[in-house]
């Protein structure tokens, strides 16, 4: 189960890289797709794909005592660890390498699908925690939805490439291909 979550996740977030660009700017795909090449753009098609697992993980776990736990610092694991290896390599680097991006995105799913396994697997964990793991749960859902269309203007969510912020940030292929 674990292999077959970190397979879908990591199929369907990679996908999601591309089908804003392939919907014709399609505003319904912009909430769950990439629009840009911003960190925050890239932390979102991995909770998409997260999220739309707990539709399945959910009815397989959603009666464990740590189940909300689990999902929610799966959820923060991907909010806190995109930047932090982003931002990591790229002080050395100095500039974005694209097979790196790759296996940072790649290390991240693995990272929040197993926070999310050792929660369920874990001894029931007192029910504030999970009350509080709602609270949580619902903050990262309502930015996931909201940020896209009204980002924050600091670096996480500007576009490399244009320098803009959420749709407006977007540049065509073909000129994403020039630099």
């Amino acid at each position: 189960m674990l292999y077959i979550g970190i397979l879908f996740i990591a199929v369907i977030g990679t996908l999601l890289h591309f089908t804003y660009e392939l919907s014709h700017h399609n505003k319904f795909v912009a909430i769950f797709s990439a629009v840009n090449e911003s960190t925050w753009e890239h932390i979102k098609i991995c909770m998409t794909p997260t999220i739309l697992w707990s539709l399945y993980d959910g009815y397989i776990y959603g009666l464990n005592a740590n189940y909300f736990i689990g999902k929610s610092l799966s959820l923060l694991t991907i909010i806190i660890l995109i930047p932090i290896l982003f931002y990591s390599y790229t002080t050395f680097t100095k500039k974005s390498i694209l097979f790196v991006d790759v296996i940072c995105f790649y290390i991240t799913v693995i990272c929040s699908n197993l926070v999310f396994y050792y929660f369920i697997n874990f001894e029931s964990i007192p029910f504030i925690y999970t009350y509080a793991s709602c609270i949580l749960l619902f903050f990262e859902i309502c930015a996931y939805m909201f940020l896209t269309f009204n980002p924050v203007k600091n670096f996480i969510f500007e576009d490399p490439i244009s320098h803009k912020y959420g749709l407006s940030g977007h540049t065509e292929m073909d000129h994403h291909h020039k630099h």
